[in-house]
């Protein structure tokens, strides 16, 4: 008897995969990759064909942080982009089939550089290599027409950085199990000096290092980026910001400790924001801005991790020291709107 890992139930499943991904030839088997910080990930096959199953998180508390309809539409719209992603294969919304909506896309081979001991089989060069490919990505991604894709109504891009703010705030308030004034402090702060969109595009919303699946043999080459769950229509300096919160060490100990992303092998923060000014063309004098909404929304996240860990509904390990993490993450995002903190 095959047993259901935890999130899903397996047979089920497998009556969604006879009807709906017919390229399936035989029982349906799962693996959990990961989970509790985002969307479950899990590995299904059928003795021929792998795919990726992605689930929202069990006793998730931020709703919109978890919406696994957009995530899957936007991979979906991309198909044919150049922008590199899996292949779409089925989205069921229908809550009755495994007890929450999931999406189905293409198992995608390569390497998945996630901690610090990853980062050890690789030369300078080759570390190097793969941060400023991540970067092009990044910016690759920013110049997709999104309305020539589909996704003219994907998002909202007017106001968006100000429905960021009071969405984060609220987001806090629906998870905070203790009160930091630092971070009451930095909502007001970014409340009060949000500045107009810098451009409107697609913004990915969580990528760093450990979203997005390297060529094996070389990973100056990004196969997919996946984990796109927090992805609409933006600002795309919001994203690039997000990513230069990842690289500070501050952030450690919300993805469990030895993050690849916080590697002093890592290009500096200076260095990746120089990247991707040149590539894009796009005007960094806001950047303090974008940085402290990054420290915000990794806080809250931070935040929201803790919560679930201390319900006990969290899937798999090192979740339990992301809530040491909220403190300092407010109190950086409060340096950076003041302007007391270069990127380094």
């Amino acid at each position: 008897m095959t047993i259901s890992p935890p999130g899903l139930d397996l047979p089920r499943l497998q009556t969604f995969f006879d009807t709906r991904v017919p390229e399936a030839t035989g029982p349906i088997r799962a693996e959990l990759l990961s989970g509790g910080r985002s969307n479950l990930t899990y590995r299904l096959t059928d003795g021929n064909i792998r795919w990726v199953l992605r689930r929202p998180p069990l006793g998730g508390l931020t709703p919109s942080a978890h919406d696994i309809g957009r995530e899957y539409r936007i991979v979906e719209a991309l198909q044919g982009s150049g922008l590199p992603v899996a292949r779409s294969v089925a989205l069921c919304e229908d809550v009755d089939v495994i007890g929450a909506p999931f999406g189905i896309v293409s198992y995608v081979e390569g390497t998945v550089i996630r901690t610090q001991e990853d980062l050890a089989g690789y030369g300078q060069h080759e570390v190097d290599a793969a941060a400023y490919a991540l970067v092009d990505v990044l910016t690759a991604l920013h110049a997709v027409p999104y309305e020539q894709v589909g996704l003219g109504r994907f998002g909202k891009p007017q106001g968006y950085l100000g429905r960021q703010v009071r969405r984060w705030y609220d987001q806090w308030r629906q998870v905070a199990s203790r009160q930091l004034a630092d971070v009451d402090r930095l909502y007001e702060r970014l409340r009060d000096a949000t500045p107009p969109e810098s451009g409107a595009s697609i913004v990915h919303g969580d990528l760093r290092i450990d979203n997005v699946i390297f060529d094996a043999a070389d990973v100056s080459v990004v196969r997919a980026v996946v984990d796109w769950e927090m992805a609409t229509l933006g600002d795309p300096l919001a994203d690039l910001g997000l990513h230069l919160v990842y690289r500070d060490p501050l952030f450690e100990p919300v993805v469990g400790g030895s993050a690849a992303s916080v590697s002093d092998r890592m290009p500096g923060a200076s260095a990746l924001a120089d990247r991707y000014a040149t590539a894009s063309g796009r005007d960094l004098n806001q950047l303090s801005f974008y940085l402290a909404l990054g420290y915000f929304k990794s806080a809250v996240i931070a935040e929201g991790i803790h919560a679930r860990h201390a319900s006990g509904v969290t899937v798999g390990e090192g979740f339990g020291s992301a809530g040491s993490a909220v403190p300092a993450l407010a109190a950086a995002g409060l340096t950076a709107i003041s302007g007391r903190s270069a990127v380094q």
